[in-house]
């Protein structure tokens, strides 16, 4: 893997790396051809040294003779000298004007990296040469406006169920209202009709405690931490004793639950959590399940993993919605039928807890049945 990373990184800069390396070429031909033409003026061509003297006569008033001497002492004698400075001052002027052409390129990338918070659609453009880099900052606001976008639909989402929720808080507390003022208006209604009247009045009292849970977990999923305390867990044991508590909503819609785990199976993990995975994924499947069907929860051993799923029959769900049933504060029925719709945050949770025992979660639906998969290691 790491011989294929370098491999992969080399091959990225190799544009850059040639262009850099036919520059710096370009500059050392440069600087031999310049050498080579000076010791050709200086060393074949005499006259330059004449110029010197007919300059120092006709601008300094000099005499030929001090003139010959200065030119001899202070140009021909050191011509190796001047040479060198001359070399070294073109050096200078070929280097700045190589770290200019090189330094462009620092300006192209800080420019890409100015897009990358632009609201555009148009792709960051750079050099051949950077086309590394440009592909990685195309990737990289990619990325950032798949993030806002999902973070910008999360939060309509979490506005949108919390204007529902409230809606839903006023019908049962509308009704607990209206109830309690008709038995405080006739104190000498009939018992019957009062027992009934009390049992409603109950019945919306309770839907409004899951209401106002609901509103505590909004609150508590973004700020609690997952901290596991694993041990031995039955499995068995603990999907019967789970399904024993979902009976009063079984029997009703004469739905029931069927159960196939292999006895002696036991699981590595937080006992609490797990079981609150089990009951949202349970719950789930109760509530978009047929009336008079079976809902069938397996477990088997497969590739040192426990996979366990939960099947029901019901009305299959889009397969456009398969990946967004685990995000916070999505809610499959839009319809937000009162008696099964909650905060949309059972499923995120139920997939939180799995994350952190290094399991996956997963949907499966069609014509037939819905299916929901919960893998965990041994």
């Amino acid at each position: 893997m790491a011989i294929k990373l370098k491999s992969k990184r080399k091959n990225d800069y190799s544009k850059l790396k040639r262009k850099v390396f036919f520059q710096m070429l370009l500059i050392v031909f440069a600087t031999a051809a310049t050498v080579l033409s000076l010791r050709f003026v200086i060393q074949k061509n005499f006259s330059f040294g004449d110029t010197i003297v007919h300059m120092l006569m006709n601008i300094f008033h000099i005499p030929k003779r001090q003139a010959l001497t200065i030119t001899h002492l202070l140009f021909l004698n050191n011509i190796e000298a001047i040479t060198l400075i001359v070399i070294f001052m073109f050096l200078v002027v070929m280097l700045k004007f190589s770290i200019s052409w090189f330094t462009r390129y620092f300006d192209e990338i800080s420019t890409g990296m100015d897009k990358l918070t632009e609201e555009s659609d148009d792709e960051i453009t750079l050099s051949p040469e950077l086309d590394f880099m440009e592909k990685k900052l195309n990737q990289i606001k990619s990325n950032l406006e798949k993030q806002k976008k999902a973070a910008l639909d999360a939060e309509q989402r979490k506005n949108d169920l919390v204007v529902y929720l409230a809606h839903d808080l006023k019908t049962p507390l509308t009704s607990v209202i209206g109830y309690l003022s008709l038995l405080d208006e006739a104190p000498d209604m009939p018992p019957e009709q009062k027992a009934k009247y009390v049992g409603i009045t109950l019945e919306k009292a309770y839907r409004l405690e899951q209401l106002i849970n609901e509103f505590f977990e909004i609150t508590r999923f973004n700020l609690q931490t997952i901290v596991l305390n694993k041990e031995k867990i039955n499995l068995l044991f603990m999907l019967q004793q789970m399904a024993d508590e979902f009976y009063p909503i079984l029997t009703p819609q004469r739905k029931q639950v069927s159960i196939n785990v292999p006895d002696g199976l036991t699981l590595w993990g937080d006992a609490d959590k797990l079981a609150r995975v089990f009951n949202n994924i349970l719950k789930n499947a109760i509530a978009y399940s047929y009336e008079n069907s079976v809902i069938e929860i397996s477990a088997k051993l497969q590739d040192n993993n426990i996979v366990i799923t939960f099947t029901n029959q019901g009305n299959p769900i889009p397969q456009a919605k398969l990946e967004t049933i685990f995000e916070k504060f999505y809610r499959l029925d839009s319809a937000r039928s009162t008696n099964t719709g909650g905060a949309g945050l059972g499923l995120a949770i139920a997939k939180e807890i799995v994350n952190a025992h290094d399991g996956t979660i997963s949907v499966d639906s069609n014509s037939e049945n819905t299916t929901f998969t919960v893998k965990l290691p041994l």
